[in-house]
């Protein structure tokens, strides 16, 4: 069974790991050992080793969850090359991880917390020579798409990246206005957690302008709510959400 040696143990690496046990050999590495106990305690499966001063990578196949601007102290409490380097920090380019971590082979990837249910959307670029490696262990935790160059890949980051954030809102507003209109909040919620699942499959086989027409009849309900939506700007609300996380991930690919 292949290693893969995890260098962060947050919310983002925890969600892959529980995505990929089973799968292969786990080992996290934390400064906090406190915390890597906790994730210890709760996914038993995997083995646990504190960062000390100086850490040896050399051949070990790297999965990067640190946040962004801790890769400058990382850096300098590990040595050695690892056989390959795969990063998850949002916006830090190729050409920094190269400069701050030695390996013989780096990828970049933008997964999000579904990797916990084997249900993320990761988006991937790098070295072509580990492309197939790395869409087979991405495609552990949830579904994979290799794009082109770095750009494409900080655009897929506000989608894919951040959306779940984003969803998030929407299917809070819609908890909020059924139980402004008189719905209990867990009727609410069961409501939008199966709207959420239908969704799913319907995005997957329909454009989502066909969906909307097919929902929508002239003067019905649907068209009254989708009008007051546009009114309110909710279309301009999401792409300008985009735009934002978006120029937010080059933004910290230059830092």
């Amino acid at each position: 069974m292949e290693k893969l040696t995890f260098i962060g143990n947050g919310n983002m690496a925890k969600a892959i790991i529980k995505g990929l046990i089973g799968k292969y050999e786990i080992e996290v590495l934390g400064r906090n050992s406190k915390s890597l106990e906790a994730l210890k305690e709760e996914i038993q499966q995997i083995q646990i080793a504190q960062i000390n001063e100086q850490f040896d990578i050399t051949d070990k196949n790297i999965i990067l969850c640190i946040k962004p601007n801790s890769l400058d102290d990382l850096s300098s409490k590990i040595n050695g090359t690892a056989s390959s380097l795969y990063s998850v920090l949002a916006g830090v380019k190729l050409e920094t991880l190269k400069e701050k971590i030695s390996a013989k082979n780096y990828i970049r990837t933008m997964p999000n917390i579904a990797a916990s249910f084997q249900k993320s959307m990761t988006t991937l670029t790098g070295d072509e020579i580990l492309k197939s490696n790395a869409m087979k262990i991405c495609g552990g935790f949830g579904s994979t798409l290799w794009v082109k160059s770095e750009k494409e890949l900080d655009i897929a980051t506000a989608v894919a990246g951040s959306g779940p954030a984003f969803l998030a809102l929407i299917a809070e507003s819609l908890s909020d206005g059924a139980v402004n209109n008189g719905l209990s909040r867990n009727d609410a919620n069961i409501l939008v957690q199966g709207l959420f699942d239908g969704f799913a499959s319907l995005l997957k086989n329909n454009n989502p302008s066909k969906i909307k027409d097919a929902v929508m009849s002239p003067g019905g309900t649907t068209a009254s709510g989708y009008a007051s939506m546009e009114k309110n700007g909710v279309r301009n609300g999401m792409i300008q959400a985009i735009d934002s996380a978006y120029n937010k991930a080059c933004e910290l690919g230059k830092k």
